[in-house]
């Protein structure tokens, strides 16, 4: 008998839907929703039980599972006419994979709680499609210790590094920082990248050089290779980056902290996506440094 939860998944995109075919081959029954009737296609082909409308996946499960590009988004999908609020009651909860702004995150979460009873642990990840995809995820969870306890096995099912950063709200500011990291270091290492091929040296051979010294890194390892190849097929959207950045900006200032770095990654970000490239990776900031 399978005790796992049924998934009721909201999001089936980049991130998504290679996290909820993962969460299948763990076991796990789940049911899914996509505003995209493409998106909605590609989970059916996995198995994925798809419905026509919010509430009635919702209604389908034991836990919700948000995986959403937008604030807003998040706030249509629980808070809208028809949305997640209306009819999620105690015990179900929701856990929130979706960068939010930290204040309107835990906005989001008191509200909740008061109209439902309802926990909504915050619990955003980096890692990119294919760690969401192979279970090797890195969680940064805000919620109470008891929810954080009805949820556990699962979040460890999708991650390779979990960690309870502290109550609702906190891995939402942890998740701020990652992409304040990951914002500076994509303009880094364009800059390093454009620097190599210009130098007249074989640039490929820089990860391997530089590798275990302090300049290396995951990221580093990751896109340096793609920069210099020219692949920007999406693993995560350079729009989506400076929302992200946008974000940064925003919480930084009510806390009255300069951030010129990531105010100057912000800046290139928003020339790429003037430039007509919003829908390319977030390795496509090369094209900025390179132009």
């Amino acid at each position: 008998m399978n005790d796992k939860p049924v998934l009721s998944y909201i999001g089936l995109g980049l991130m998504g839907l290679p996290m909820a075919k993962h969460l299948q081959s763990q076991g796990y029954s789940v049911h899914g929703y996509d505003i995209s009737p493409e998106a909605q296609q590609k989970a059916k082909k996995i198995g994925v039980e798809i419905h026509a409308d919010i509430q009635s996946t919702v209604l389908a499960g034991n836990i919700v599972l948000l995986n959403l590009p937008t604030f807003h988004a998040v706030e249509e999908v629980i808070f809208g006419d028809h949305g997640v609020a209306k009819v999620i009651r105690p015990p179900q909860c929701i856990i929130d994979f979706s960068t939010n702004p930290v204040n309107q995150g835990r906005v989001f979460i008191d509200a909740l709680s008061k109209q439902t009873g309802c926990a909504w642990i915050d619990a955003p990840v980096s890692g990119g499609p294919v760690a969401s995809g192979n279970g090797s995820l890195t969680v940064m969870v805000g919620a109470n210790t008891q929810d954080f306890a009805r949820v556990e096995d699962l979040l460890r099912n999708v991650s390779a590094r979990l960690t309870l950063v502290g109550p609702p709200g906190s891995g939402l500011v942890a998740k701020t920082l990652n992409q304040l990291i990951v914002g500076c270091l994509h303009a880094v290492i364009a800059e390093s990248a454009v620097l190599a091929e210009q130098a007249g040296i074989d640039a490929s051979c820089i990860p391997v050089a530089l590798a275990g010294g302090h300049a290396d890194g995951i990221l580093f390892q990751q896109i340096f290779p793609r920069m210099l190849a020219k692949d920007f097929s999406p693993r995560g959207y350079a729009r989506q980056l400076l929302k992200d950045l946008d974000m940064v900006q925003s919480f930084a200032s009510d806390l009255k902290i300069p951030t010129p770095m990531t105010a100057q990654a912000q800046t290139l970000y928003r020339m790429l996506v003037h430039m007509g490239h919003a829908e390319l990776d977030t390795s496509a900031i090369v094209k900025v440094i390179d132009r």
